[in-house]
């Protein structure tokens, strides 16, 4: 487990990607995070979804939020059929489709920062929910005209409506989530301090525990070692500083790695290309995004 990327799964090129998987069969996930973003809809099963954490025990018609590197795994129960519609959203069809006052991400943020991974939706507002869900897959099958148009529109649409939901806490049902204490304590430690030293002594100490106690039990609730956990939140923190056009030799400071040649390290073993190859890729999609939208509006 000490190296990250054996637990990051699925890859996603394009704005996004629609799945209705419904089967019955003895499957076990393991612990992992994505670089993009996840939409769950469940619709049938005995399922328990773990996120950095938490337990959740899901009823139809629930809507898992995972932002970006959250960590989860489901617990399947392989007796009952398990149905559900998984939507990948890559952030930048998020960023594209933004404004300065309505920003589409703002559900995942929140997912990440906070205890809101899922939306149990009410009665009155399912089926306007279940319609939209509805149309969206039906467009991803067609081949007419317009259809990912369409797709597109639709997708900003369910975004717009979530939320709204998170924004003014309306049209959902409260869900109480199963976690351990100390481990979340620790996790809102560990994301609100990744620019300070998270040495598993320091951790430690602060929280008056044996670092190998801590270490198990992180373990054990996470399915990442302790080390490996901050090492790849550091680095997420590092892609969306660099996605703000930050300059690569100050951002590792801000990420909490003690010397920048140990960050280029870090960054190389997981995306395979270094900081400022990143940045650059940034800046050329940036600029193609807006020699298009020139082109249209010229």
């Amino acid at each position: 487990m000490d190296n990250i990327q054996k637990n990051k799964t699925g890859y996603l090129n394009n704005d996004y990607e629609l799945f209705h998987i419904k089967d019955k069969r003895n499957m076990e996930f393991m612990f992992h995070y994505h670089d993009f973003n996840k939409l769950i809809i469940f619709i049938s099963g005995d399922v328990t979804y773990i996120i950095e954490g938490k337990n959740y025990k899901l009823k139809p018609w629930d809507i898992l939020i995972v932002g970006s590197n959250q960590v989860h795994r489901p617990i399947i129960n392989p007796e009952q059929t398990y149905e559900r519609i998984v939507i990948w959203i890559n952030t930048s069809f998020l960023k594209k489709h933004s404004t300065s006052t309505d920003d589409l991400s703002l559900c995942f943020a929140k997912a990440c920062t906070g205890d809101k991974n899922i939306l149990r939706i009410r009665p009155d507002m399912l089926p306007f929910l279940k319609s939209i869900i509805t149309q969206l897959e039906d467009a991803g099958k067609s081949r007419l005209f317009g259809s990912k148009v369409l797709g597109n529109a639709l997708l900003i649409e369910l975004l717009v409506h979530i939320n709204r939901i998170f924004l003014y806490e309306t049209h959902f049902e409260p869900v109480e989530a199963e976690f351990d204490p100390q481990i979340k304590n620790l996790l809102e430690y560990i994301n609100k301090n990744l620019d300070k030293n998270l040495s598993i002594e320091n951790i430690a100490s602060y929280f008056y525990t044996s670092k190998y106690h801590l270490m198990h039990k992180f373990k054990k609730h996470t399915g990442f070692s302790l080390h490996s956990y901050i090492t790849q939140k550091r680095l997420s923190l590092a892609c969306s500083l660099l996605s703000q056009n930050q300059n690569a030799s100050a951002v590792y400071t801000k990420c909490g790695f003690g010397d920048y040649s140990s960050f280029v390290r870090a960054f190389k073993k997981y995306y395979s290309i270094s900081p400022r190859e990143y940045a650059k890729n940034i800046k050329e999609a940036s600029k193609l995004n807006a020699s298009h939208n020139h082109f249209f509006t010229s």
